[in-house]
């Protein structure tokens, strides 16, 4: 159940990149040299934010299953309108290998993908911040920690073993509120919808991976509540291998018989509450600033077309990326 607000966003998002692809897209290109130029005097955190996106250093070959860039899968339209966006920089004809969708492997071939399993043999998996509109939603919370409902909230899909096996060990806690709001969930487990805003009252939101990462990972980091989560297998843009447990979320064990002790913990020690809740949103803050945040972006993809042979680097960019 959407928001207004979130409603009207959706239709914004849809109607500029619309545009974006009535314009001309030659428009585009003739910027890419001057967009290139900005990126370039980013920072050295953005520099290692997009050699960690794109972890590629040697020369590869586009795969048999390449696409040009002019026939980018419409579908799912989110992913295609977010590549899209840097992509229409570049020649229509240069190749790149995509997985759209859900990523539960490292791909064969050198490819851009949303998200990425957390092992040290990723280098394939090329990371571009896609379907963000989903995923990169952080709505203000004005409720400081003190002030909420002291209890445990959680609603998802029951799409990943995990989360059943944490309805199962929590459900007869009496601080917990938690269960799925989908219409196929067991009687037993059927609690109703809850908005952001609702979540938001609770000082404990519990983010549990799905089909690969947690989609409301980001907006319990950037609100005023606790993170309680096993520690993260998959990553995204939001880079979630570097989240540090117990400074930026509270780990919780693989059968969840901890969620009781954490609670009482923290209950008692609210100011190591307040600690962690103050590093998660600076966390969050990384991303925040969205021109950083186009420049990495068009700099992944540039690294990437470089690599594969399809475009001669320009030497102070270049040196900018390599170091």
């Amino acid at each position: 159940m959407a928001s207004i607000a979130r409603t009207s966003a959706k239709v914004f998002y849809y109607a500029r990149n619309v545009a974006r692809d009535i314009v001309p897209q030659a428009l585009f290109r003739r910027r890419l040299a001057v967009r290139l130029e900005k990126a370039r005097i980013c920072d050295e955190a953005a520099c290692r934010r997009l050699n960690y996106y794109n972890k590629l250093q040697d020369g590869f070959a586009p795969s048999a299953n390449a696409v040009r860039i002019s026939k980018l899968p419409f579908t799912p339209t989110m992913y295609y309108y977010d590549l899209k966006e840097f992509a229409r920089y570049f020649d229509p004809g240069l190749l790149v290998d995509i997985e759209f969708g859900d990523v539960r492997n490292v791909p064969k071939v050198p490819s851009i993908v949303k998200d990425r399993p957390i092992r040290d043999d990723d280098k394939n998996a090329v990371i571009m911040k896609l379907d963000k509109f989903r995923h990169f939603q952080m709505p203000a919370d004005a409720i400081p920690f003190a002030d909420k409902l002291p209890g445990v909230v959680w609603r998802g899909d029951l799409n990943n073993p995990i989360r059943k096996r944490f309805l199962q060990a929590v459900r007869d806690l009496p601080f917990c509120d938690v269960g799925s709001h989908k219409p196929n969930a067991p009687a037993e487990y059927a609690k109703p919808f809850l908005t952001i805003g609702q979540h938001q009252r609770y000082r404990y939101i519990v983010s549990l991976e799905g089909n690969d990462v947690a989609t409301n990972l980001k907006w319990i980091l950037s609100s005023k509540s606790l993170c309680l989560m096993p520690p993260p297998t998959y990553e995204t843009w939001f880079a979630e291998r570097h989240l540090e447990a117990n400074v930026h979320y509270v780990p919780l064990a693989a059968d969840f018989s901890d969620v009781a002790e954490h609670v009482a913990y923290f209950e008692r020690h609210p100011a190591e509450a307040d600690r962690i809740i103050a590093a998660a949103n600076a966390y969050c803050r990384t991303f925040a600033n969205e021109q950083t945040e186009q420049a990495i972006s068009l700099l992944v993809l540039y690294k990437y077309f470089v690599l594969s042979g399809q475009i001669k680097p320009d030497a102070e960019v270049w040196r900018y990326i390599t170091g």
